[in-house]
């Protein structure tokens, strides 16, 4: 089922005219509202005038998280305080937090492109959707929240954490969609197993996970653990938080909201545009946010963009799957390294868990990498030779996908910390 069919599988020329149009009044409706694009634009000596193509997005500077942060905590609303009826926040765990407030209307397109999302994984009326995300200043709860609402299915705001409770509603209710993180998913599974709760007493038929990377190893795993289907969700708070894009059941790319989310794709050194198909990082401009507008941002993603017609019947682009972030790839030994390509390479190899951590290092004034990973239960009572074949195994994985020698540790199984939000897996120790 397609939530919006008109929205979503709109002809190219048709949703280009829409884009330009919406593109040509929110650029406006920014630099008359918001005195940070004013003086911006001003600097750049660009007009909004200037926007006759689509094309014509380029002549505008980018917006960078730092510029968020510099206006915090509401110097980027476009509207009065009194129409702000919703304030979210990032972490700030990296610096100041970005704050984003929704109007009315802007609650109501969040609801529905996450509409458009949940029923890209198969959910309606009548689906109980287990809602693993955090609730609070995190968009991911909220997010979910109101997409499940305006499709009628029925909401668990569960939120993170409490395994085991998470584990009984699951089995008692009859959870049908679950939402949360990967990384969350996997240690239910886990927990499921730990609790001895039957899988006939599990009715799950899709998983809506996303807030952190992830890789096909991870999704085949939860796959195969949960008998579900598994699909990316992306967004992002600064955006307007989860259902900026999401899979459908194809599994080739997740579809982008692009009536509302204007996407690029630009080399991160240069910052010139990509053409469709090649890696880079992507950019978003909102084009119908009222209560705080955002024009080409910077999202520092590492994906690219692909308009292949869909066996879903969608036409709106597709972007692959997150790979990296410009601004969190490691560089060791002079080498770019993303953990996303770690992650691949360990889990090709058959006796291990999908728990790892990188830990890097310069004891030596030379850059160490040594990747600790969980074994299974198997292979952990097996014998030691088996481990150092293993481990040797890993090593060769790792070496092929990133071009680097790295130490790899084999650890005992559920020996690595677990992760009920975003799991932390990357651990760089030097001193730069």
């Amino acid at each position: 089922m397609i939530w919006d069919k008109k929205a979503e599988c709109m002809p190219a020329k048709e949703r280009e005219k829409l884009q330009l149009e919406r593109l040509q009044a929110i650029v406006r409706y920014a630099y008359e509202r918001v005195p940070f694009y004013k003086k911006r634009f001003a600097a750049a000596k660009f007009k909004p005038s200037d926007i006759k193509t689509l094309g014509d997005i380029r002549k505008i500077p980018f917006t960078e998280k730092a510029d968020l942060r510099e206006v915090y905590p509401f110097g980027m609303f476009a509207v009065p305080q009194s129409e702000i009826v919703e304030v979210h926040s990032s972490s700030g765990t990296t610096g100041t937090p970005v704050v984003v407030g929704y109007t009315r209307n802007d609650i109501d397109l969040w609801g529905e492109v996450v509409a458009r999302a949940l029923t890209m994984a198969g959910a309606g009326r009548g689906d109980l959707i287990q809602n693993g995300y955090g609730y609070g200043l995190f968009t991911g709860g909220l997010g979910v929240h109101y997409g499940a609402q305006k499709i009628g299915a029925v909401v668990v705001p569960i939120s993170a954490g409490q395994t085991k409770r998470q584990i009984q509603v699951m089995a008692d209710f009859g959870t049908t969609i679950l939402t949360c993180t990967p990384s969350y998913a996997l240690y239910l599974a886990e927990a499921l197993e730990e609790e001895g709760v039957s899988k006939k007493k599990i009715k799950l038929k899709a998983g809506v996970f996303g807030a952190e990377m992830w890789t096909e190893r991870m999704r085949n795993e939860i796959e195969k653990r949960f008998k579900l289907h598994a699909l990316n969700i992306y967004g992002l708070t600064e955006i307007i938080g989860p259902g900026v894009a999401q899979e459908c059941m194809a599994k080739t790319g997740s579809h982008i909201a692009e009536d509302h989310f204007f996407p690029e794709i630009i080399a991160p050194d240069t910052r010139e545009p990509l053409p469709e198909g090649e890696k880079g990082e992507l950019v978003l401009t909102t084009l119908t946010r009222e209560g705080m507008p955002v024009i080409r941002f910077r999202t520092k993603d590492i994906t690219s963009l692909t308009r292949d017609v869909c066996d879903c019947g969608r036409t709106t682009v597709k972007m692959d799957r997150i790979t990296g972030r410009s601004d969190d790839m490691l560089k060791v030994r002079g080498v770019i390294v993303f953990p996303s390509k770690i992650e691949k390479a360990l889990l090709s190899v058959k006796g291990i868990e999908p728990h790892y951590q990188i830990f890097v290092t310069r004891p030596h004034h030379l850059d160490e990498v040594e990747v600790k990973v969980e074994v299974s239960k198997k292979v952990f009572s097996d014998e030691v030779r088996h481990m150092e074949e293993l481990r040797r195994k890993l090593e060769k994985a790792v070496d092929e996908a990133i071009g680097l020698r790295v130490k790899v540790t084999l650890v005992e199984p559920k020996s690595l910390p677990r992760s009920e939000g975003k799991a932390k897996r990357v651990f760089d120790q030097r001193q730069l």
